[in-house]
């Protein structure tokens, strides 16, 4: 099996992270986004969606989308006992919800910030640097939810560490691109990043 990436993209590092948790190694191979290389019809052969990180098996299958990946390998590597998903019913429907919560919340108008603000893909899609900036505040007000539940909860879904923390520090973590940093208005959430930066299978994929 091979991992195609682009290390330091947000999406990546938590395939990244979800791999050293369940300590599993595969080959890397790196991908040049910045350069347009996802744009090829080479890529898109591979890849649906046109983007990384995308998972190539070994009989060519290949499979993209991160959260599709992690599915996938915990499922054929041996699920880790507690798994990164849930266990019971409650807790898998329980970690699923904090985990779109994330994503829609947190991850999809952080993105639309920097891809707006920065301008990075402008040689390819619209930019628009009012969304840009009305994405980054989406963003930053969508943290207070997350901040009350980690006042109360150690973890982002409850009593223990799930894929919708992965998530979660994976995008934050990437808040810098966009001049953003956890600070004393939020404690809880500044508190638990900092744990999380620490823990073996975030600080082991530091780029």
């Amino acid at each position: 099996m091979k991992i195609y990436e682009f290390p330091i993209a947000p999406n990546a590092r938590r395939v990244s992270i979800f791999l050293a948790e369940i300590e599993l190694e595969i080959e890397r191979i790196n991908v040049d986004i910045r350069g347009g290389e996802n744009l090829t019809a080479e890529f898109k052969e591979k890849a649906a969606n046109g983007l990384i990180p995308f998972l190539e098996l070994d009989d060519g299958t290949c499979i993209c989308e991160s959260i599709a990946i992690c599915r996938y390998l915990e499922s054929v590597h041996g699920q880790p006992v507690p798994s990164l998903f849930g266990e019971s019913p409650l807790e898998q429907a329980n970690i699923e919800m904090w985990h779109r919560m994330v994503e829609f919340q947190i991850m999809v108008p952080l993105l639309q910030a920097f891809r707006n603000i920065s301008g990075i893909y402008q040689d390819r899609e619209n930019i628009n640097q009012e969304w840009g900036e009305e994405s980054k505040q989406r963003f930053i007000d969508a943290l207070s939810t997350f901040e009350v539940q980690l006042g109360a909860q150690p973890f982002v879904a409850g009593d223990r560490f799930s894929i919708a923390d992965i998530t979660l520090f994976s995008f934050l973590n990437f808040a810098r691109v966009i001049k953003f940093k956890l600070d004393e208005d939020t404690p809880n959430l500044s508190h638990w990043f900092t744990s999380m930066k620490a823990r073996p299978s975030i600080a082991s994929t530091e780029p």
